[in-house]
């Protein structure tokens, strides 16, 4: 089962700095967070990093990851690729409530050399606190879902 104000964060070795701040932010707010790592600047991996994330929401451990890499693209794309996964790199507030109103996405996927500290500190914030609206939109959830056979 899967519980509320859990959450798991990881990054590559691009990334560091920026997912401290994070981990920071949204420990001070209440959540849970497991940082999974790296610890050290050495060039890791991100999909090795997005996809033990990934697998950890996707089997109900946490509510919801945050992943981030240099773009966010990569890291987003390796996490996808575990079923029951809906991962969305966001640049702006109004995509982060998006994916989690209009998408259930249960994890975000942050570019440290996109976006700046504040502006990452609410698009967490942006989407952390989104419910997902149901309705038409669980229709199209669930075709993304079927999706993955």
């Amino acid at each position: 089962m899967t519980q509320p104000n859990r959450l798991v964060l990881t990054s590559d070795h691009a990334a560091i700095e920026l997912r401290r701040a994070i981990y920071d932010h949204v420990s001070a707010k209440g959540w849970e967070v497991e940082d999974i790592g790296p610890m050290t600047a050495e060039s890791t991996p991100y999909p090795e990093r997005g996809a033990e994330a990934a697998r950890l929401v996707a089997d109900g451990h946490y509510r919801f990851g945050i992943l981030l890499c240099g773009t966010g693209q990569g890291i987003m794309m390796a996490a996808n690729k575990i079923k029951g996964v809906r991962c969305g790199v966001c640049l702006d507030t109004f995509s982060a409530r998006m994916i989690r109103q209009h998408n259930d996405a249960n994890m975000l996927s942050l570019g440290a050399r996109v976006v700046g500290l504040g502006l990452a500190l609410d698009i967490v914030d942006a989407f952390l606190s989104a419910e997902f609206e149901g309705g038409r939109h669980g229709t199209r959830v669930d075709m993304i879902k079927a999706l993955e056979g």
